[in-house]
């Protein structure tokens, strides 16, 4: 055979050389004897012939040609044989070897710029080890795909290698991305030979040559990267950080202890409002708004697999729905059929991490052959919860062990915590929109877990049927242990009791009618413990909300306990600023009370005296004195002269007085009121210095402010001692001290004093919370006296825009900030012509 393909070459050389001869004399020839055009001619003549003669010649050494500089190492050339086999016996070798570009994606990349800004400079800086990590569905290889297109564009050796568990494979990859990367062939015969390791002769060159970009994706098991003997972070295997360009991983393994020191670990969160609105409408541009897009975003948390389904589902002209209103509505009946349907590929685990309802089932499975067995019913147990932060003291040993039917230890409940915080099934809020900056700093010093809107809905899928009362049964009893633990801790379980909140309205509706008190009695009082302070927020108003829902269902509308809950909310509805809400809810609570309890029962007298204060506040004053008078006079003739419900009447008929003008009947009827609560409760209880603090606002009417001021500046030391420095009741009074101190002329102290307040109400109130806006105001009146109209004109204009929205447009409130805005606006360029003349 050998002989025989010697013998082929030579013909192939024989024939190749006589024919090149005679082309070249042709056209010599003709040159001389015919001129250069009729040469031309001749020549085109005998070439053509000659490639005609030429064709077998070609053919026979095309047989012959051996693999060319492109070809897979060891492929080159022919080996003994190639002849029988037309010198291709080394595709089937090499078809093995995967590509090496990376994936290009067909729609346009949304969002990740503060991800791309660091990998970016890690490229064009010294280069080393990165990864980017997270949870499943996340969008880890998108990101990484779209770096490399980048990386690319600037003229980077780019090469993506996809890891599949096996290290021989990754080694036999970096070794290829080596020898494009110039690794010459001796270094690789020394390895070969065993002079050299090949790791390491692997790895000087990738130290040695800059601007290269390599990209491992999918090492979710970067325990298979290495030894026993040398761990991953020892940098001493096939993934190392002393590369001059840049290794980048893409894992669900988020642990830093995996990936040593020198690894920068990249954890991307779940996409914005706007870039995952997108991402939707590039998926589905005929399926409505980019604002409706945003909606169903926000319903799927920002989660780009989840996205990715609904685009494609979407973009299908066969599939139901076809909007995005549509299929957001549709999820709420149908979560598993569209976005969590199950596929039986999902086996394999390449596909099922790409299918957003087994995606998590890949790092389950991975934390269960690791020993954490206990992982996957913890998941499914937060599942059961509501989409908000969980307290981590509410899942206890006893709890997990009641839904395993297993003894489980504080350590292992430890660890399954830990394997699923590690592969980010679980995670800790950032920020949370509803809280006010004091309770945010409170919670913050509990730990507490939270789960992506879409991995919670998922996994609720995957708690089996029939034991599904009996884990939601194990979870009632544990919060209902948890709320026990929040009351008795009293005012240092109020952060604890916060989060429990949003959890508490399940406990409601699963509660069968014979345990429906029990559970009725756990929320009324975790209630007591959100409002002990009274700072009004929206989770107490919720949940208020669904127990006077769920009363009305199981006891009816007009039960007493209906009624003082729905009284209550509507107290809820005046501290968050809704008071027009407020107003209505009042006057509804009275008349059922009325109707049904009798109009002298001192439920009803306390729904028509809350109704009253709703009035005098939206500046309906003669209704509301009206109103007073009369409650004043039932109070007293039902429940006594003295009795506290009796005073409180008298008192906010005394406001109301003021408003109306009647400044003299107002203070002595305040005089009266605080006098008597002196004498029956004492100077320093809380209802004794608020009916002082109130006093104060007549006496300015009458111009007596130093008296008001005397008398505030009693009120806030007595608060002060007995509350500290950021109770309601402290802010409250020293809000009300400015005022004086302003009408005295102590602007700069009055400034300075409603400084301090709106810093400590943002923190305990809220940056739009009624008491902060008030506060703006009052600071803006004091900056004019001062002469700062610029900044004051500023204060107006918000304060007008949050009266316009608590008040109306026409509430003189309102009107008062708008005209005060423009004042101070007209003011502050009167200045700045002043000074450019």
């Amino acid at each position: 055979m050998e002989a025989s393909d010697g013998r082929r070459r030579t013909l192939t050389r024989l024939l190749a050389a006589p024919a090149a001869a005679a082309v070249t004399g042709a056209i010599v020839w003709a040159v001389a004897r015919f001129g250069l055009e009729a040469a031309d001619q001749t020549a085109s003549v005998v070439g053509g012939t000659v490639a005609a003669l030429s064709l077998p010649i070609s053919l026979l050494a095309l047989r012959e040609r051996p693999a060319g500089p492109d070809a897979p190492a060891g492929a080159a050339g022919s080996p003994p044989g190639a002849g029988d086999r037309g010198g291709r016996e080394w595709v089937p070798a090499a078809a093995v070897h995967p590509s090496l570009r990376p994936p290009a994606s067909p729609l346009p990349f949304r969002g990740r710029a503060d991800e791309l800004v660091v990998l970016d400079e890690l490229l064009r800086g010294a280069g080393g080890l990165a990864v980017i990590c997270g949870t499943g569905g996340l969008g880890k290889t998108t990101l990484a795909a779209e770096h490399a297109r980048r990386a690319r564009q600037d003229g980077t050796d780019v090469f993506w290698v996809r890891w599949q568990d096996d290290l021989t494979r990754l080694a036999d990859d970096l070794t290829r991305i080596a020898q494009a990367l110039g690794l010459d062939d001796g270094s690789l015969l020394e390895a070969q030979r065993g002079e050299a390791v090949l790791v390491d002769v692997v790895w000087e060159q990738l130290a040695a040559r800059r601007n290269w970009l390599i990209i491992i994706d999918n090492v979710d098991t970067p325990a298979r990267l290495s030894t026993d003997a040398d761990p991953l972070a020892s940098y001493r295997g096939w993934v190392r950080a002393e590369g001059a360009g840049l290794l980048l991983l893409t894992s669900r393994d988020s642990a830093g202890s995996v990936w040593g020191p020198r690894a920068v670990l990249v954890r991307p969160d779940p996409l914005g409002g706007d870039d995952a609105a997108a991402v939707l409408c590039d998926a589905a541009p005929d399926a409505g708004s980019h604002a409706e897009a945003r909606e169903l975003a926000e319903r799927l948390g920002g989660l780009p697999l989840a996205l990715e389904a609904a685009g494609r589902y979407l973009a299908t002209a066969t599939s139901r729905y076809r909007t995005f209103s549509a299929y957001r509505h549709a999820l709420e009946a149908e979560f598993d059929g569209l976005v969590a349907a199950a596929d039986p590929r999902a086996a394999d685990p390449e596909v099922a991490r790409t299918l957003v309802r087994h995606t998590w089932d890949v790092s389950l499975d991975q934390l269960h052959s690791d020993g954490h067995t206990l992982s996957r019913p913890l998941l499914r147990l937060l599942a059961l919860l509501e989409a908000a932060p969980v307290p981590r003291s509410l899942i206890t040993p006893d709890l997990l062990g009641r839904v395993t039917g297993e003894a489980v230890s504080p350590a292992a409940l430890d660890a399954a915590f830990a394997g699923l915080d590690r592969y980010g099934l679980v995670g800790t809020p950032h920020t949370q929109a509803l809280r006010s900056g004091a309770e945010q700093q409170e919670e913050d010093g509990i730990v507490q877990v939270v789960l992506h809107p879409v991995v919670r809905d998922v996994m609720a899928l995957h708690v089996p049927g029939a034991d599904s009362a009996a884990w939601c049964a194990a979870l009632d009893a544990g919060l209902t242990a948890a709320v026990d633990d929040a009351v008795t801790a009293g005012a240092a379980g109020r952060p604890v009791a916060r989060l429990l909140a949003p959890h508490l309205p399940a406990l409601l509706e699963r509660a069968p009618t014979a345990a429906f008190p029990t559970a009725r009695d756990s929320v009324s009082r975790l209630l007591n413990v959100l409002e002990a302070d009274r700072r009004g927020d929206l989770p107490t108003f919720i949940l208020r909300r669904h127990l006077s829902e769920a009363e009305a269902r199981v006891l009816g509308a007009d039960h007493p306990d209906t009624l003082t809950s729905r009284h209550l909310l509507a107290g809820d509805l005046y501290r968050l600023g809704r008071l027009h809400d407020s107003c209505d809810a009042s006057r509804e609570v009275a008349a059922a009370r009325a109707r049904v309890l009798g109009g002298d029962h001192p439920d009803t007298l306390e729904s028509r005296h809350d109704y009253a204060v709703v009035l005098d506040v939206l500046e309906h004053q003669q209704e509301a004195v009206g109103l007073f008078r009369e409650i004043a006079r039932d109070r007293e003739r039902v429940l006594g002269a003295d009795h506290p419900s009796t005073l409180t009447s008298r008192g906010s008929l005394a406001l109301a007085l003021d408003n109306l003008g009647l400044h003299q009947e107002a203070v002595d009827l305040l005089r009266g009121v605080v006098a008597d609560r002196e004498r029956l409760l004492g100077t320093d209880h809380p209802a004794t210095l608020f009916g002082r603090q109130k006093l104060a606002i007549p006496l300015g009417s009458l111009g007596e402010h130093q008296e008001a001021a005397d008398l505030l500046r009693g009120v806030v030391a007595s608060h002060e001692r007995l509350h500290g420095p950021d109770h309601p009741s402290v802010l409250s009074s020293r809000l009300a001290l400015a005022a004086p101190l302003s009408h005295l002329a102590l602007h700069e102290e009055a400034a300075l004093v409603l400084r301090d307040v709106i810093a400590r109400s943002e923190r305990v109130f809220g940056p739009d919370h009624l008491h902060t806006v008030t506060s703006r105001f009052n600071l803006g009146l004091a900056l004019m006296r001062l002469g700062e109209p610029r900044e004051a004109a500023g204060l107006f204009r918000s304060v007008a825009d949050e009266y316009t929205r608590v008040y109306g447009s026409g509430h003189g409130r309102t009107r008062d900030a708008q005209e005060r805005a423009v004042a101070a606006e007209a003011e502050a360029r009167r200045r700045r012509r002043w000074r450019r003349g």
